[in-house]
């Protein structure tokens, strides 16, 4: 989560006129970006520990989280078992097929029920032979049906249908009837169309939607709002993915020109409240908050736009000067070392455009900001845990109020949720190893396999590479097989002509699909 908390300046500005002018993601912020990943000197008095409530050069408070709002007497601890997870927008998932997704450690299988018209989410293990049941189908029936040996389930989990036993007979060989016929399902809900899910399938919670809800934000149901989704796995974890995604809403918001990090400006950040259910941060320009565990948002009301000559209306006016716009991360637990990022950034101003410009549009460029963090949150997480994730606020040295939000991020952790995410299932204590950089920042399969407008985009791409390569060769075959006498000069030369511009053109395509939904290799010293 730390990426999310990372702070920057933010001067707020217009929206601009192109939301797709290079960068791709243009969002109506001017910020110049800063880093907490600079090499922290070595001190010759290496018994001298630096801390964020301990430093001689830094003029700000020695601590710049401002205290927190404590409760009296015993305060709850937080449960990572009791709580909702996203699974995935139903923007992204398609209701001909049922999907493997990986939350909190657990395989599950997210299918639509056509019959109940409700998605579910169900244990990714058919009971018989405990093959996937996302590897299945949904049958004719609107049933999930598990391709290994043809067994079928309803909404509810039971088994309806064994093709090997027998048709009729006693009910002591009624087989589907048998508890242990049954899949697991969890308790499922869509919210701000999201699927989530509570992490357990015992019994006392099948009604637990009527005791506790997901967080929710209005602001992605108001219809005056925009609210596209974008969604990625990222080879880092939830800790730190919180953490990336607080910088990313103060640090990477205006990433449209370039801009050494070393013309960062103090910030004013200020934690005005940390318990059990999360913390609030405030700063000039807005509100950041975090629920646990996997949504930070930061919210403010943007300046009006300079007014033109002449006398505007007082409604325009008025419009104007309600301009808001969210900076929406949820961040879900995969696995160690794994996430998976929720996005989206809905505003009440040009609503128009994305209605207008296709979503892998804007992947092109928010892709692009999480590619330039991916690789150093990575190494960073294998180095905390190195050090020991509950020494990481003596190991950094975060002096100034513009890291509020992290470490008041890692306070909570510490503090109310045990300091590391407490997984139902049994993982070792070591992360994954490093895999190369290219799988690493790989977009394919961590983005675009998961995109539905990612996914329509580059097979409507590739078809184009194909055409204007088949065009190149048609044109050259056609001037190989017609005479000369045939064909005048200016007739050849535009089939040459063409025959090259569609080759060439083939070429640069190729390229760019290759570098925005396969791999682009991030390089901050070039930038």
């Amino acid at each position: 989560m730390e990426a999310a908390l990372r702070p920057c300046s933010m001067v707020l500005s217009s929206l601009p006129t192109l939301p797709f002018e290079k960068p791709i993601l243009h969002l109506p912020f001017n910020s110049i970006p800063t880093s907490i990943f600079r090499p922290i000197r070595q001190c010759t008095a290496r018994s001298r520990v630096f801390t964020a409530v301990s430093s001689t050069v830094s003029t700000e408070p020695i601590n710049p989280v401002e205290p927190e709002i404590e409760s009296h007497g015993e305060e709850e601890k937080f449960n990572w078992l009791l709580q909702w997870y996203p699974v995935m927008p139903v923007c992204d998932l398609d209701k001909r097929i049922p999907h493997a997704k990986k939350v909190m450690g657990l395989d599950v299988v997210v299918w639509w029920d056509r019959n109940e018209n409700a998605w579910k989410v169900f244990n990714d293990m058919c009971p018989h032979r405990l093959a996937p049941l996302s590897e299945g189908r949904i049958d004719q029936w609107g049933r999930l049906q598990c391709v290994y040996h043809g067994w079928c389930f309803n909404g509810s989990g039971d088994c309806k249908f064994i093709p090997q036993a027998p048709p009729d007979g006693p009910p002591t060989l009624c087989f589907h009837t048998f508890k242990k016929a049954c899949v697991s399902v969890y308790p499922t809900t869509v919210q701000n169309d999201i699927v989530w899910f509570w992490p357990n399938t015992d019994p006392q919670y099948e009604d637990i939607l009527t005791k506790k809800q997901p967080p929710y934000i209005p602001e992605l149901d108001d219809p005056s709002y925009t609210r596209l989704m974008g969604n990625r796995d990222i080879p880092y974890g939830i800790i730190l993915g919180q953490s990336s995604k607080v910088h990313m809403t103060e640090t990477r918001v205006a990433f449209t020109v370039k801009a050494d990090r070393e013309g960062g400006r103090p910030l004013e950040i200020k934690i005005e409240k940390l318990d059990q259910s999360g913390f609030i941060g405030k700063q000039e320009w807005g509100t950041n908050k975090f629920i646990p565990p996997c949504v930070f948002y930061a919210y403010g009301q943007l300046p009006p736009m300079e007014k033109t000559n002449g006398s505007a209306s007082s409604a325009k006016t008025k419009k104007e000067a309600q301009r808001r716009m969210l900076l929406i991360f949820i961040c879900v637990p995969v696995s160690p070392g794994y996430s998976r990022l929720i996005w989206a950034f809905p505003r009440n101003f040009g609503v128009w455009i994305d209605r207008v410009v296709p979503r892998w549009i804007f992947h092109l460029g928010q892709n692009l900001i999480l590619d330039s963090d991916l690789y150093l949150l990575h190494v960073s997480e294998h180095k905390i845990m190195d050090i020991g994730p509950s020494n990481w606020l003596k190991a950094c040295f975060v002096p100034t109020k513009s890291d509020a939000c992290i470490v008041g991020f890692r306070k909570w952790l510490n503090k109310y949720a045990g300091g590391q995410v407490n997984w139902p299932t049994k993982f070792s204590s070591s992360l994954p190893p490093t895999p190369p950089k290219e799988q690493l920042m790989d977009r394919y399969w961590s983005h675009v396999v998961n995109c539905s407008s990612c996914r329509v985009a580059i097979k409507g791409l590739n078809a184009l590479e194909i055409i204007l390569q088949v065009v190149s060769v048609a044109a050259i075959g056609i001037l190989a097989a017609t005479k000369q006498s045939l064909m005048s000069g200016s007739a050849r030369t535009a089939l040459v002509s063409m025959a090259v511009i569609c080759f060439a053109a083939s070429r640069w395509l190729s390229h760019f699909i290759y570098k925005n939904f396969h791999f682009h290799d991030y390089n901050h010293a070039l930038r």
